[in-house]
């Protein structure tokens, strides 16, 4: 599939911290899980795991040699959305961009469609 296909982008900046990660945890099966809960100050909030498996139905995209896992029930909030990775003064953590968000919270873990 090329990025054009994709219904969720994966930047370089995230699939370097999980390659970090992965590196530091000496175990090349871990692929990053991003999956949508109930919950949250705005409904629904994002968690982030490592993972070795990938069950059946489940979403993989690969970059730079990491593989970033979604499940299906995630995957339909999470279309036309990008995973990154922030550096800033307020720390570092991955983050979702998603445009199919009508609200967020102030610590943009939650939002609401």
């Amino acid at each position: 599939m090329s990025n054009l296909e994709l219904p969720i982008k994966f930047t370089d900046a995230a699939a370097n911290k999980v390659l970090s990660l992965i590196t530091e945890e000496e175990n090349p099966a871990l692929k990053l899980r991003v999956y949508v809960t109930g919950g949250g100050c705005s409904g629904f909030q994002y968690g982030f795991t490592f993972d070795e498996k990938v069950n059946e139905g489940d979403m993989t995209i690969e970059k730079q040699g990491v593989t970033m896992v979604i499940d299906p029930m995630s995957l339909q909030y999470l279309v036309d959305g990008e995973v990154d990775y922030l550096e800033s003064l307020e720390g570092s953590r991955f983050v979702v961009n998603n445009p199919n968000a009508s609200t967020t919270c102030g610590c943009g873990s939650s939002f609401s469609i």
